[in-house]
This record gives structure tokens, C-alpha cells and sequence, in this order.
């Protein structure tokens, strides 16, 4: 039976996450922004909160409470402070998720205790390909055997790309179906172009050109036994399922907020019929969203098939999002439209949710 209360833990893990959202990233999210570069200190101090480190295995420095429920919870009160900083502080799960479960012995002993070191480590997941009609689970993007080792060949794009993170994971089609290969960034043949997007400017993300990349046949993650790449990617939708309920929820009450202070005729706009219609049709999209993403992790945590509820939760919340935060962008009115207010910044940032696959993972 699934519980919608969240445990003693779990409670305690949000009060936590969102006072340092509210305290240390919302301040600065727009600064950041407009400089188009992330605060590394906001990353060290989130870091020492164990957001990640607290799934990662005990063997290797982490608590071993991977848990796609409260990771989930820890997404949506980030993205709420700051998308861009929100993925900045998640991306070592990007490494530490697949690694954990599905690395070998020698994968995990190799790269998870950085992860899991005092110093914040990035992660890297290359999925996403710059083509139309591109499906995760039939890439281009390919790995050819070829003696003791594979071949990279293609393109990727989204790829978060935080400077000091390596290697990184890739996505790719090999004669024996998706592999996801441990990629150095240094490697030969390896090309990284920044992207220039229209939201998360404080991130940098880039498209990666791979021209014969080589890598030692030791560099599958799984060994012989591979990893699910299915299971990937719904925990990757889910995970962006709850990232924009947290951009909605930021996008919903600053616009609920300004709505009760701003008046015309000398009455809040919030006691007109039309405004206050939407910001209530805005918490009910909302709401119905994240019970969506919280089925879809509470079946992760299962073990269960979630394939199709992470669909579901991604959709839903990807479309929530662009609706809300354009229904903030109108409550503003003109303001809505200027850099001096939120609800723009929100809506730049929620259009990308229709492009990502797995820019986070819980």
C-alpha cells in the first residue's frame, strides 16, 4: 500500500533541504543566472547535507539508503530553490546511482569514494541525442567491439558538464544491445561543444562529439551482466517529474503571493474571479503531479516495473510546469515579462523539461 506521509526521516530530510533551499540557493538563483555561472560554494555547502553521498554504499563512505521516494522529496524542494543549482548538486548521483546499482566490485571501489569524499564531486550521464526523433533506449550513439575494448561513435547533447567531474557515463547501442560505458573526459577523439539554451543558464551543458573514442572492455559498467538502461531512465523521469513540481511549486506561490500584495481598484488582485481560478487550478496540477512522481518512485523502491508510471509522472509534470509558470507570468502581468521577477526565470527553465532525459536520477 502506498503511504503519502512521508516517515520521521523523510520529514526531517525536507525541513532540512528546504530551509538551505530557501536560505543558501534561492538568494542567489537569479544572480547566478544572469551571470550564467553556478556558486560553487552553495554546491560544497550542499554537499555536506549528504544528499547523495547519504545513497551511495556503506563499503564505500555513504549511508546505503538509496531510496527513490526520498530522493524524490530532495529533488523537488532543490529545484523549488534554483533548477540550475538543483542538478548542479545532484549530478554525482548521475555516477553514483548506475554505479551502485549496477557497477562491478572494481567500478564502485574505482569511483564511488570520490563521490563520497568531504570534496563535492560532479557526475556526468550522456543519454540525450541532438535528433527529433530520439528514444533513449535506441541510440545512435555507438560502441563497437573491437579487440580488448569498444569504439564510441556519435553525439550526445544535455550532458551537464561541471567543471572536475570524470569520467562520465555514455549511453550507446553495441553489437550485444545498450551498454553504458565509463568515458574519462580526457579520452582521445572526445569533443565537448558548450550548448547555449534557454533556461538553466547557470549550468553549463554541452554536446559531446565521440570520434573513435576508445575504452577498455573493463569500462562496461556491469561487466558481463550489463545494466538496465530501461531502469535508468525511469528513474531518471521521475526524477524530472519532481524537479518541475519543485520549478511549479516555486512558480505557484510567488505568483499566489504577489497576487494578495498587488491591488487595482483597492482590492487584492487575488479576490478576482479569474486570478483566483487559476492560482487554484495552478495547486491542483500541482498536487495531482507530484502523487504521480511519488507512485512511480514508491514502485522504484518496490522493485516493481514503474515504466509506465515514470511516463505518466514525466508528462504530467512537464506539462504542469510550462502551465504554471505561464499562468505566473500573467497573474505579473507586464512584470511577469521582466528579468526583475521570477516567474520568467521559471519559465525558461520549465520549457526544458520536454528535452531532458536523466539530467538527474533518483
Amino acid at each position: 500500500m502506498i503511504d503519502f506521509q512521508p516517515d520521521e526521516d523523510q520529514a526531517l530530510i525536507i525541513e532540512t533541504v528546504r530551509q538551505f533551499a530557501e536560505n543558501e540557493i534561492r538568494p542567489i538563483s537569479r544572480k547566478a543566472d544572469e551571470a550564467g555561472a553556478l556558486d560553487t560554494d552553495v554546491l560544497a555547502r550542499a554537499h555536506e547535507l549528504g544528499l547523495v553521498t547519504n545513497s551511495l554504499p556503506e563499503s564505500v563512505g555513504g549511508g546505503g539508503e538509496l531510496s527513490a521516494v526520498t530522493q524524490a522529496l530532495i529533488t523537488e524542494e532543490l529545484a523549488w530553490g534554483d533548477l540550475s543549482h538543483a542538478v548542479a548538486i545532484l549530478s554525482p548521483a548521475l555516477l553514483g546511482i548506475p554505479l551502485t546499482l549496477y557497477g562491478t566490485p572494481e567500478q564502485q571501489a574505482q569511483v564511488l569514494p570520490q563521490l563520497a569524499d568531504s570534496t563535492f564531486q560532479p557526475g556526468s550521464l550522456a543519454i540525450v541525442e541532438p535528433r527529433f526523433d530520439f528514444d533513449p533506449l535506441t541510440p545512435r550513439v555507438t560502441a563497437k567491439r573491437d579487440g580488448d575494448g569498444f569504439v564510441i561513435d556519435g553525439r550526445k547533447c544535455f550532458v551537464p558538464w561541471i567543471d572536475g567531474a570524470s569520467p562520465l557515463l555514455v549511453v550507446a547501442a553495441s553489437e550485444a544491445g545498450l551498454i553504458l560505458l565509463l568515458v574519462p573526459r580526457g579520452s582521445d577523439g572526445l569533443r565537448a561543444e558548450p550548448e547555449k539554451n534557454m533556461g538553466l543558464l547557470a549550468l553549463p551543458t554541452v554536446e559531446l562529439h565521440f570520434e573513435s573514442v576508445r575504452v577498455p572492455a573493463a569500462n562496461a559498467v556491469g561487466g558481463e551482466a550489463g545494466a538496465d538502461v530501461q531502469q535508468l531512465v525511469n528513474r531518471g523521469r521521475v526524477a524530472q517529474a519532481a524537479a518541475a513540481v519543485g520549478v511549479a511549486r516555486a512558480s505557484f506561490e510567488v505568483a499566489r503571493d504577489y497576487a494578495k500584495e498587488r491591488e487595482t481598484f483597492g482590492v487584492p488582485i487575488a479576490m478576482q474571479q479569474s486570478i483566483a481560478f487559476k492560482i487554484a487550478d495552478m495547486l491542483t496540477e500541482i498536487d495531482g503531479a507530484r502523487l504521480l512522481a511519488w507512485e512511480a518512485a514508491w514502485l522504484l523502491d518496490q522493485g516493481r516495473d514503474a515504466t509506465r508510471e515514470a511516463v505518466l509522472a514525466h508528462r504530467k509534470a512537464q506539462q504542469v510546469v510550462l502551465d504554471v509558470a505561464d499562468g505566473a507570468v500573467q497573474v505579473y502581468g507586464g512584470h511577469g515579462y521582466t528579468r526583475e521577477y521570477l516567474p520568467e526565470m521559471h519559465l525558461r527553465n520549465g520549457r526544458g523539461f520536454s528535452s531532458f532525459e536523466a539530467l538527474c536520477l533518483v
